[in-house]
């Protein structure tokens, strides 16, 4: 029966079982589309990277997995990949170039195996309140409206993407977002109708005062509760923070975003926006590695029929 190595790697923190937990499949030549599913659902992540020789001016292919559904980018299970890459000795630290189905990204590999994305160019467009008022985003979130009144006049809600779309909503404690009880139906309405992966709540009443902001993120639109700690969105909010001239034009030259906690996934997003250039960084561990066994290709659709 063929095997495939297949790795856990814990993202966004150095401790195993924190952080966001990725598939990665370091060498998935050969694999089709169903099996790259099948794996992805048996690994059970929210993600699983698969990995293969590139060639043509980059240095490796990535595809990313959920249990249900492709995606065209994840952050955390790049900086898994990565790390895991670069612990094994598969890849030295320095600059890579990953292509992905949104284009090709820039991957900076410290020394003391920190890994850094390079995001796309962001895009963010403000949500009018016609289309999307506090009253229903509350109702979806499971927070009291008033929390996100409270801050609405000065950070809008917005569609914000560095590669991935994601709908950011502003909270004004940490309490409030704490208590968010989402439904994920409304969740994934509202994110369909945005054409985002998903709704990423924030507050800047952080848990740890090093910390810019504590995060959440729902994303039931493609297949994943709650993700606790989320590179993508992590970036596409660094370029909603400085379009929204959140700081009063002195963006910090590094955001530290602090995610998971509410999952028992502590974990630590590092974001450094300058112009058009995002980046995200973060640290990882493997906490689980094997030989996976493959059934056979499926010779039909997998449909029973009476």
């Amino acid at each position: 029966m063929e095997t495939r190595r297949a790795l856990l790697v814990d993202a966004f923190t150095d401790e195993p079982l924190a952080g966001n937990v990725a598939g990665v499949v370091p060498d998935a030549a050969g694999l089709s589309d169903d099996r790259m599913g099948r794996i992805a659902a048996e690994l059970g992540a929210s993600e699983t990277a698969f990995l293969f020789e590139a060639g043509d001016g980059a240095d490796e292919r990535v595809r990313y997995f959920t249990p249900s559904t492709e995606v065209d980018l994840c952050g955390h299970a790049t900086i898994a990949s990565y790390a895991a890459l670069y612990d094994a000795g598969e890849v030295d630290a320095g600059d890579r170039t990953l292509r992905t189905n949104v284009g090709d990204l820039s991957i900076a590999v410290d020394d003391d195996g920190t890994v850094w994305m390079r995001q796309n160019p962001p895009t963010v467009e403000p949500v009018d309140e016609t289309e999307l008022d506090a009253d229903r985003l509350g109702d979806a979130l499971g927070i009291d409206p008033a929390a996100l009144r409270d801050v609405g006049a000065d950070l809008p809600v917005a569609v914000a993407s560095t590669g991935l779309p994601w709908l950011v909503v502003p909270v004004n404690f940490l309490q409030r977002l704490g208590e968010a009880e989402p439904d994920a139906a409304a969740v994934e309405a509202i994110s369909n109708a945005h054409d985002a992966a998903g709704i990423y709540a924030f507050t800047f009443d952080t848990l740890d005062a090093a910390s810019t902001l504590h995060g959440r993120a729902f994303a039931p639109a493609v297949g994943v509760a709650e993700d606790p700690v989320t590179g993508t969105a992590s970036g596409a909010v660094g370029a909603y923070l400085r379009a929204v001239d959140a700081f009063d034009g002195a963006l910090p030259e590094e955001l530290r975003f602090e995610q998971g906690h509410f999952l028992d996934r502590p974990g630590e997003v590092r974001v450094r926006v300058d112009g058009d250039d995002v980046r995200v960084g973060g640290r990882a561990v493997v906490s689980t590695e094997g030989e996976l066994c493959l059934p056979d290709e499926r010779d039909d659709d997998g449909i029973i029929e009476a």
